[in-house]
């Protein structure tokens, strides 16, 4: 099998719900992320094999293949096919692994991984709201195989289970606000961003002809332990996790463009990093959220690297009980885990976090000049996804 390398991984910046990315078909935002990846590496896109997208609520304005819609918006050719496909959160994660599978199996020379997710005008669970009669998305004979939990719940099991504290939520929340705070003190995310020029709206909810302009996160919070003590559990009355313990709602897209290496040596590309394994892992449902362990005990085995040969970690802060468990569970350095803060601080926009995660990986390696890192993340049904990098 060819290795697999990628050329660039790019991302919008994170939108706060009803922020500055709010008024963005996820189309119009997936495409320009995807134009802003086609110009940046200088790649003719008619020479792209496949697009593979990630998107989770594929209702509404991200239904009918949004990734196929997004490439056709960005005026990129229409003979590049694409699919968009659903594995909860770590949807453009995979979408991702199945671009490489794409390219290492030789079915093409090329493709890109894309995800997004529009929450504020699509909001979590939009699919399954009641009135739309049709059909619930669980059915009753699930029940007699599992219990059906929340994503809420089984983080405070999770919780329970590996000790996790109110007091340690909090310091780990704290921790995300100052890291991401740092990083764009110091323009870390630079080099990884896609600016956006967002159509401005009037009290109507229609377009005005005029823009704003879209290039830092809007999650960060100015924040203290007693701030974050203050606030009220999200899932339980005496819950560990609170809107500041927990991923922020958050508009955003993100794309990675993936060839084999002698591809890349016959246009004159530079890659950024080796794909060095993948992995998607099915797990308890109930618990749902500890994907990530199982997912990096996979690929460890897999790979016989250890976790002294990871130099970061970029793992998705869906709940800071999800990374604390992770990090108990296999004792994992502080100091490699999201050094730039994660989605506590900076969002999740749910479909195209795996991308951000990855686009955060790679340009944080060069930044560093490290050489390996795990992209991880938790997923809703009881999934986990997992992607090794080396810097090349």
């Amino acid at each position: 099998m060819s290795d697999v390398v990628i050329i660039d991984a790019v991302r919008s910046a994170a939108g706060r719900r009803g922020g500055g990315l709010a008024s963005m078909h996820a189309a119009d935002l997936l495409g320009a992320v995807l134009r802003g990846l086609v110009d940046r590496t200088g790649i003719d896109p008619a020479t792209i094999g496949q697009v593979v997208g990630g998107c989770v609520d594929q209702v509404g304005m991200q239904t009918f293949n949004v990734a196929r819609t997004a490439w056709l918006t960005a005026g990129l050719p229409q003979t590049v096919p694409a699919t968009t496909v659903d594995s909860q959160c770590g949807s453009s994660q995979q979408a991702v692994n199945l671009a490489c599978s794409l390219v290492a199996g030789g079915v093409v020379d090329s493709a890109v991984a894309c995800g997004v997710e529009v929450m504020s005008k699509v909001p979590i669970g939009a699919g399954l709201a009641r009135g739309l009669d049709y059909g619930k998305a669980i059915p009753k004979s699930y029940f007699g195989h599992y219990e059906f939990t929340s994503q809420f719940e089984g983080a405070e099991r999770i919780a329970e289970k590996w000790g996790v504290t109110r007091a340690d939520a909090d310091g780990f929340a704290l921790r995300s606000q100052q890291r991401a705070s740092a990083a764009w003190g110091e323009d870390r995310f630079a080099t990884q961003l896609v600016p956006i020029d967002a159509p401005d709206v009037g009290e109507d909810g229609k377009a005005t002809g005029t823009t704003h302009h879209v290039s830092r996160d809007e999650g960060l919070r100015d924040t203290t332990l007693e701030g974050l003590g203050g606030l009220k559990p999200v899932a339980r009355e005496d819950g560990v996790h609170t809107a500041g313990s927990a991923s922020q709602i958050s508009d955003g897209a993100s794309a990675v463009l993936v060839m084999t290496a002698d591809r890349a040596r016959e246009l004159g590309l530079t890659p950024m990093a080796r794909v060095v394994d993948t992995c998607l892992v099915g797990v308890d449902p109930v618990l749902m959220l500890t994907g990530p362990i199982d997912a990096t005990q996979r690929l460890l085995a897999r790979t016989g690297l250890t976790l002294a040969d990871i130099d970061l970690v970029e793992i998705n802060e869906a709940f800071a009980s999800v990374v604390l468990a992770w990090q108990r569970e296999l004792d994992v350095d502080d100091d490699k885990i999201n050094p730039n803060g994660g989605a506590i601080a900076l969002g999740h926009p749910l479909g195209a976090t795996g991308g951000m995660l990855v686009a955060k990986a790679v340009h944080e390696l060069a930044r560093t000049d490290t050489s390996t890192a795990l992209v991880t993340m938790c997923c809703g049904g009881g999934l986990g996804t997992g992607t090794i990098l080396e810097q090349i």
